[in-house]
């Protein structure tokens, strides 16, 4: 079995569901792979509306939406805050997820952006909050940083972005179970749990 996982750190849900995804997946023995993508520009193709919503929020949804987030949190025993920037641009923290897997360090250093941003509130767009991501997942800094500016590693995160789209995903977290079942969002995890199982 297979999940692919499509993820953009700049998500609240994408974090409940990181916290998860390994696990379920190593207990039902399914191979995992990741796929980082920039929701903003999946945002941009297939679901402008997230933009008017944020814009025009219905004050008792918003306010249900927090208490909702926060009831997963601790549920899933994690601290997600409200960044000051909201929303993050994530493009390069979002590359550096293809130089963390060429180093089998993906895991550690999703779980440190996603720290550094929901959990420490720290701007994930600075290059000195990336160093610290770099250096605490124990990558090369020098190479991270030039990797992350050249164009292969721009075309890999825009291919990601363009097949979720293609493949019929509007979000993030996006999973695919043996390439055509998809489930959107942390509370679908269930749903894969049962297939899976």
């Amino acid at each position: 079995m297979q999940v692919e996982y499509f993820f953009d750190c700049s998500s609240p849900w994408t974090y409940l569901s990181y916290s998860r995804i390994e696990s379920i997946c190593a207990q039902y023995t399914a191979e995992l792979i990741w796929k980082p993508i920039l929701v903003g520009g999946v945002f941009n193709s297939v679901n402008e509306s997230v933009y008017e919503q944020r814009a025009n929020p219905v004050p008792v949804k918003a306010k249900y939406y927090a208490k909702d987030l926060q009831d997963w949190a601790r549920h899933q025993g994690i601290t997600i805050g409200s960044p000051p920037v909201f929303p993050v641009n994530s493009v390069k923290a979002m590359r550096g997820c293809f130089v963390a897997m060429e180093n089998g360090l993906i895991s550690e250093y999703v779980g440190h952006v996603f720290k550094a941003y929901w959990t420490q509130l720290r701007d994930i767009s600075k290059n000195e909050v990336l160093q610290e991501v770099v250096k605490k997942t124990g990558l090369e800094r020098a190479e991270f940083f030039q990797k992350i500016a050249s164009q292969p590693y721009k075309d890999k995160l825009r291919a990601n972005t363009e097949e979720l789209v293609d493949r019929g995903g509007f979000g993030s977290p996006t999973i695919f179970l043996n390439q055509s079942d998809m489930y959107f969002g942390n509370d679908r995890l269930t749903l894969l749990e049962a297939r899976l199982s």
